[in-house]
């Protein structure tokens, strides 16, 4: 089975080892191939746009024939699930309270990991939509740390979820208590805080409701999310990587995370391997050199498909470019 016959990839490596490269012409590869494919960027930096030398952004854009690409941006994300997010809380409290929310909510923002749950939602949602409308839903991930932080969230968050819920049931009951043992208006006449008891117990019940929905339908969307990222048959992560010493190290440890969280790692995209044809004392030493990474690659990853792509004389940009790297990926065996 080809690596373009998935249905989702991610792909993935340390900052400056050609991650956008790579995925771009992966994608173009899989349209030769027949496949409708959507190319998201979750790294802040938008290389995607630089890649293809177009204006793309948070919106489906048209790339090329059968191939749309979409930038998802963490600042704006986190901006529109802070706005969801206040505009519930508002629908359950008082006017007076409006003040405190938004304070509330600005320090939310600044939290740690607010970014992540906040982008960790729409990927889910981007996953969805791209599986319903596409063959193939390619991610050109943020550097290594953010995407193991991301791969690991909805674990995390589907838990966090179902604490949630836990502490929401305990609440309703608490409230059926608090119910029986407060008079109602009718049975109780002298009692002056019946009818607002009665008035505060259906807005209690209304926003509990609210609430519950609202858990229940983000826990399932990461448990489908969770669900897709583990499936061998559907999804794989590709990891890129240059033959230096940093890069090796840090995919080293990228594995071994991905392997404990039971993700489908496809394999590794050795990238800008000097050619033989390269010339010069200079390029003779740092042939040297990169042979004995080579080598190391080689036993450290002894297990994983590798896929060598060699340094070509000038930038990748544009989609000529692109293509050529998308027949260099197809000459490595992708």
């Amino acid at each position: 089975m080809l690596l373009t016959d998935k249905r989702l990839l991610l792909v993935g490596g340390k900052g400056g080892v050609g991650k956008t490269t790579t995925s771009s012409a992966l994608a173009l590869l899989a349209t030769e191939r027949g496949k409708k494919v959507l190319l998201v960027s979750t790294d802040p930096a938008h290389s995607l746009s630089d890649a293809f030398n177009r204006p793309i952004g948070d919106s489906i854009t048209r790339l090329a024939p059968n191939l749309d690409g979409l930038e998802l941006d963490p600042d704006r994300e986190v901006e529109q699930h802070l706005a969801k997010v206040t505009a519930q809380l508002k629908r359950f409290t008082r006017p007076e309270m409006y003040s405190e929310i938004e304070r509330q909510m600005r320090l939310t923002r600044q939290s740690p990991g607010a970014q992540e749950a906040a982008m960790l939602e729409r990927i889910a949602n981007v996953i969805e939509l791209g599986l319903k409308d596409y063959d193939l839903v390619i991610f050109d991930t943020a550097p290594t740390g953010h995407t193991l932080r991301l791969l690991s969230l909805p674990e995390a968050m589907a838990a966090w979820t179902q604490g949630l819920l836990n502490a929401n049931k305990r609440s309703d009951k608490l409230g059926d208590v608090l119910g029986h043992l407060t008079p109602k208006a009718g049975r109780d006449v002298d009692n002056p805080l019946a009818d607002p008891n009665e008035h505060a117990t259906a807005g209690m019940d209304e926003r509990n409701k609210a609430i519950t929905e609202t858990l229940l339908s983000r826990q399932r969307l990461l448990q489908r999310t969770r669900q897709i990222l583990t499936d061998k048959q559907q999804s794989a992560l590709l990891f890129v990587l240059t033959p230096e010493k940093l890069p090796i190290l840090e995919t080293g440890r990228a594995v071994q995370s991905l392997l404990q969280e039971k993700l489908p790692l496809a394999g590794l995209v050795v990238n800008r391997i000097l050619p033989e044809s390269a010339d010069g004392e200079f390029l003779a030493a740092r042939r040297a050199q990169e042979k004995v990474h080579l080598a190391q690659i080689a036993q450290d990853f002894s297990t994983l498909p590798r896929y060598k792509v060699p340094l070509q004389a000038t930038d990748i940009q544009g989609l000529a470019a692109l293509q050529h790297m998308a027949s260099l990926l197809e000459q490595a065996g992708l």
